[in-house]
């Protein structure tokens, strides 16, 4: 994977051990190095899966493994204000709401508006 070779993404899928089946991803994109040490954290998850705490279970230590391991500052994730769900996940992970980006991210042709949160490593 190029992105991972150059530093840059680190996508990760989640399976079903008894299934063999995708339930969903997340990825560390957009790592910037030197004084910044930050990414962007975006993530997905099979509609059948949602709310049974799937994806809070797989970030949960890959949060540590991105500040641990991989050096990163700050970990940054957008969500749309309607995801309540997602913002809830965020949330739970210590993630703080930094501000509302306005028209942030064209979706099927729409402008949408994103909340802004990041993480930052413990000290």
């Amino acid at each position: 994977m190029l992105g991972v070779a150059q530093d840059r993404a680190y996508p990760i899928l989640m399976f079903d051990p008894d299934e063999r089946e995708v339930l969903g991803s997340f990825t560390f994109s957009n790592v910037v190095r030197g004084p910044f040490q930050a990414c962007l954290l975006g993530y997905g998850l099979a509609a059948e899966h949602e709310g049974r705490g799937l994806m809070r279970e797989a970030l949960a230590p890959a949060m540590d493994w991105a500040f641990d391991t991989l050096g990163l500052h700050r970990v940054m994730a957008n969500y749309l204000p309607r995801n309540e769900r997602s913002g809830r996940l965020l949330a739970s992970l210590g993630f703080e709401r930094e501000g509302l980006a306005r028209r942030y991210l064209q979706i099927a042709g729409v402008w949408e508006d994103h909340v802004l949160t990041a993480k930052i490593a413990p000290d």
